[in-house]
């Protein structure tokens, strides 16, 4: 079915179980004001701060200005230009360099601040959102920010961004500029509420200093953006050094106040896992998230930890718990029976790997919002997620509907009998049976094998394990082990039988759960559909996700997605990252507040030296 028939259909059946007002009718509990512009927007419920907040709750505004950051990263980078699908970009250009019309709120699941736009303004239908540019803002070049300029971001990005950007983008209807500080963006019946807080985060480009016929190809210009920062320094592939503007317009915004306090934030880039972490030891960059249990739980023995010059912070968020998984892609003939699936799902065993590798650190939940309300596993599904998996049901488990389904625990010895039996039945319901030692398919007697692509020893050495565990029932899986800049490749072409990869949600997940499995996402290179899963399903309840006006029915539409995704063994869950780890060297100071998605460099600062205290 077409995405737009789709949507309607979906909207339609929302609408008729009381989850959203049809156009032009009030919502539930009286008649629609009359919209006017705000200094916020939520995507439910009313913003936490006030009109007149001063700062954001987990930033300093006392901080102190001054100083450098370095931080080291994995990998390398041919880019600057982080919009486009080529080549290998450097994430930082947004926000440090380029700024989009509104800034979100890290302690909320979903709400903007202006930071370019000075208001919003939408209907209770969200059926259009006019933005109104603040006059004071300017480019680094001086330039100051236009209408002209977001339409011009607007129709670049739809026309040759990311896929993602293409999507979201091409949902506006009509864009105009009715003066030169203030745009209009028209959705038509489309009903995607989510739509007005996508074009607040939208990066905002100088039309005059942006050549749209090679917007599309790398580029290791500096880009001029309205940001904090101006790019300053490239090495190619090695560093790159942003430069704080002293002229830059928005210093003084609540939005920034405690942000943004290094006069200089210098990136840099090694090839390899352990000179990485030798040189953070060596204090060549400032912090690290890290990543590997082993290494976290007796890896920082070394003098400057003991002495408390490296500090570890452990961060709790308020967040779904980040998932690590192994990716099935379904896209080859190997994964694409459900059974076989289920069935290598069976022999990993976490408990083993759990134990051995991990210190008992770790724990594992099913499904993709482990930790938060958003979770289905472990609950029968409610009312509201009947209704909306109604017509999807057959092809469901029951005891993923009903909330009884568990992921496999085994004795932890690594030859789990019950998980082996369990695995063996799975897979002669799918063609397969023992020749020896070797799992064969009875029709053609080609064995089962895969390849398992990794980047990082840990990815490894779970790998290997995963390999030893498979190996007891006839199956071949060879793991390979490439450098990050070969791993990101060859994901972002689907090359591969197996990857590990980890998904991050939010509190608030909209429309890119399409770039995470949406139908069209699964052909489309540089999206994150790995798994190559087309189903009508995951697009109905992800747009009854971003079409429900009120909390309970969007929980209900997030839970019904998770049980879809779920019912599918499109991955294998490894374990879930319960906190942030991030160790830092005493030079660079953080607020005492965390944000409720856990860690901001943006909102650190030098330790300033005994002259400047």
């Amino acid at each position: 079915m077409p995405r737009a028939a789709l949507l309607a259909s979906v909207v339609a059946a929302v609408a008729g179980f009381g989850l959203i007002a049809p156009p032009g009718r009030a919502a539930p509990g009286g008649p629609e004001t009359p919209p006017k512009p705000s200094y916020a927007l939520a995507m439910h419920g009313t913003p936490a701060l006030p009109a007149e907040f001063t700062a954001m709750p987990y930033a300093n505004p006392d901080a102190p200005k001054g100083g450098r950051l370095v931080e080291g990263l994995l990998g390398t980078f041919d880019s600057l230009n982080p919009f486009i699908v080529k080549g290998i970009a450097v994430q930082r250009m947004r926000g440090y360099v380029v700024e989009s019309l509104m800034a979100r709120g890290n302690d909320e699941p979903f709400t903007l601040y202006g930071l370019l736009a000075q208001t919003v303004e939408t209907d209770d239908a969200r059926s259009y959102v006019t933005f109104r540019l603040d006059p004071r803002a300017r480019f680094s070049d001086g330039s100051p920010v236009l209408a002209e300029d977001v339409l011009f971001s607007w129709q670049l990005l739809r026309d040759k961004g990311r896929p993602n950007h293409r999507l979201y983008y091409a949902k506006v209807t009509r864009a105009e500029a009715p003066d030169p500080r203030t745009v209009r963006f028209d959705f038509g019946d489309l009903h995607d509420r989510e739509l007005p807080l996508i074009l607040g985060l939208m990066p905002i480009f100088p039309k005059h200093a942006v050549n749209a016929e090679t917007f599309e190809e790398t580029s290791l210009s500096p880009p001029i953006g309205s940001g904090p920062y101006r790019v300053s320094a490239v090495k190619a592939g090695a560093s790159v050094t942003l430069t704080r503007n002293p002229d830059y317009w928005g210093r003084d915004l609540p939005v920034n106040r405690g942000l943004w306090n290094f006069d200089e934030v210098r990136i840099e880039y090694f090839r390899e896992a352990n000179s990485h972490f030798e040189a953070f030891k060596r204090g060549l960059y400032d912090y690290r998230l890290e990543s590997e249990p082993l290494r976290w739980h007796d890896g920082y023995d070394f003098p400057a930890a003991r002495n408390g010059e490296v500090i570890r912070d452990a961060v709790k968020t308020g967040m779904p718990q980040p998932t690590e998984v192994l990716v099935f892609n379904t896209r080859r003939p190997v994964f694409a029976d459900i059974r076989v699936r289920e069935a290598l799902l069976q022999l990993f065993d976490f408990d083993w790997i759990n134990r051995n590798y991990f210190f008992d650190l770790y724990t594992r939940a099913g499904g993709f919002f482990a930790g938060s309300e958003l979770s289905a596993y472990g609950r029968p599904a409610a009312a509201g997620e009947l209704q909306l998996l109604k017509p999807y049901l057959p092809g469901l488990r029951v005891d993923v509907v009903d909330g009884s389904y568990r992921l496999p625990v085994s004795d932890a010895s690594g030859r789990d009998r019950t998980t082996l039996r369990r695995a063996l039945s799975l897979l002669t319901e799918a063609g397969y049976q023992l020749d020896g030692t070797v799992l064969r398919r009875r029709d053609n007697h080609q064995p089962l094998t895969f390849e398992i692509l990794v980047t990082t020893r840990d990815q490894e050495r779970i790998a290997l394990a995963f390999a030893r565990d498979v190996k007891r029932v006839g199956i071949q899986a060879t793991v390979r082990a490439v450098d990050a800049v070969q791993f990101d490749q060859r994901r972002i072409s689907f090359d591969f039988d197996m990857i590990p990869n980890r998904w991050d949600q939010s509190l608030s997940p909209g429309n890119e759960q399409y770039f995470y499995w949406g139908a069209e996402a699964a052909d489309t290179q540089g999206t994150r559909n790995y798994m190559g899963v087309k189903d009508p399903a995951i697009d109905a309840m992800i747009a009854a996700m971003i079409a429900a006006r009120e909390h309970p029915e969007f929980v209900d539409a997030v839970r019904a997605l998770d049980r879809v995704l779920t019912s599918g063994f499109y991955v294998i869950p490894l374990y879930n990252i319960q906190e942030q780890w991030i160790a830092r060297w005493n030079r660079i100071e953080r607020p005492t507040a965390n944000a409720l998605t856990g860690y901001l460099p943006e909102t650190w600062w030098a330790r300033p030296t005994p002259q400047q205290r």
